[in-house]
């Protein structure tokens, strides 16, 4: 990570939620149970290739593995920006390999804009 200082104020999930919030992401890509990756509120069906990620983070949960999470800042091709979040560990809310194909397809462009 680029500003340590930053990195060390943005330490949990909600603490990044919020502050994406505040940025006009607010919405998630969400994998249904047809392994379908769709924009929350919208019926697209999207393909690894129409999406790019901008930004990573990811939360490792002190005491529990189980609090283990990623965060993903998303944009498809028309502009769209939102989140995908993944919990893994014991409990992934992803089970099934298509999730981590489809996520490992997407390309990425890591972008400073989300560097807080």
């Amino acid at each position: 990570m680029g500003n340590s200082e930053n990195f060390d104020r943005m330490t949990t999930l909600s603490e990044v939620m919020k502050t994406l919030s505040e940025r006009g992401i607010q919405r998630e890509f969400r994998m249904n149970e047809k392994c379908e990756m769709k924009f929350e509120n919208s019926e697209k069906v999207y393909q690894p290739a129409e999406l790019v990620i901008l930004k990573t983070y990811r939360f490792e949960g002190d005491s529990n593995p189980d609090d283990n999470a990623v965060l993903y800042v998303v944009k498809d091709n028309a502009g769209n920006r939102g989140m995908i979040i993944d919990s893994y560990g014991a409990d992934s809310n992803y089970p099934g390999e298509e999730f981590d194909k489809f996520l490992r397809d997407i390309p990425i462009q890591e972008s400073d804009e989300f560097n807080f």
